[in-house]
């Protein structure tokens, strides 16, 4: 089985204006696309989060071919949910994209992120088919393929991987605010509510917080 991350760029002469919107908007420093919901109909609905400032996006993306409806959810810390209903079939690029996922022996996973210009996706299972996903994609699309190796167990889920302990450290933590910024608790306020040491909090936070971090760059092909 192969794990593969794909890396789009299109070109500016053929990039439609929902694709920069999101990849190439000073508005937006990332977009996601994180789940979707395909229909047997003309229409579909895709769920976004956008990294910035989402008005000047929904604000044009409702006037884009094929763009039918976006819902804008509260902001939170700088992120926000976008609702989209489109027509994939006057969306080419997204169109590509929905070819792919129905490709028998291939999965593309979620989220596809959209950044500096560029669209990138991880995907499970067979070249063969990609490729022929690929074939099918517009003019001015252009198509980088990674092979980062092996796909680990509890990537989708890192917590899995931690501790009972660990688990129960970081979640006093977060409930007290320890992770916020500027911090609202300390180590001290954390080992107060587990029962231990603060050098013991310590410990089991910064386990914890490895495994985390290697759990999801390992899914990158990255050496922790």
């Amino acid at each position: 089985m192969k794990h593969l991350q794909v890396t789009v760029q299109v070109d500016d002469d053929h990039a439609p204006e929902f694709f920069e919107l999101l990849a190439d908007s000073p508005a937006v420093t990332e977009a996601r696309l994180v789940d979707w919901s395909m229909t047997a109909g003309d229409q579909s609905t895709l769920l976004y989060t956008i990294d910035g400032d989402p008005t000047t996006f929904a604000e044009r993306a409702t006037d884009t071919e094929g763009i039918d409806s976006v819902e804008l959810s509260e902001t939170t810390q700088g992120r926000t949910y976008v609702l989209v209903v489109m027509r994939p079939r006057e969306t080419p690029l997204f169109a590509a994209i929905q070819r792919a996922s129905t490709q028998p022996g291939l999965i593309v996973r979620k989220p596809i992120v959209y950044r500096d210009g560029t669209m990138s996706a991880r995907v499970v299972g067979d070249a063969s088919p990609l490729q022929r996903a690929l074939d099918a994609a517009p003019d001015g699309v252009e198509v980088r393929i990674d092979e980062i190796g092996r796909l680990q167990w509890h990537a989708d889920d890192p917590v899995v991987g931690l501790s009972d302990r660990q688990r129960e450290a970081v979640t006093v933590a977060l409930e007290l605010g320890y992770y916020n910024q500027p911090r609202g608790a300390t180590h001290e306020d954390v080992a107060a509510e587990l029962g231990c040491a603060p050098p013991t909090a310590s410990d089991h936070l910064q386990k914890a917080e490895a495994n985390i971090v290697r759990a999801v760059m390992d899914e990158f092909g990255i050496d922790a």
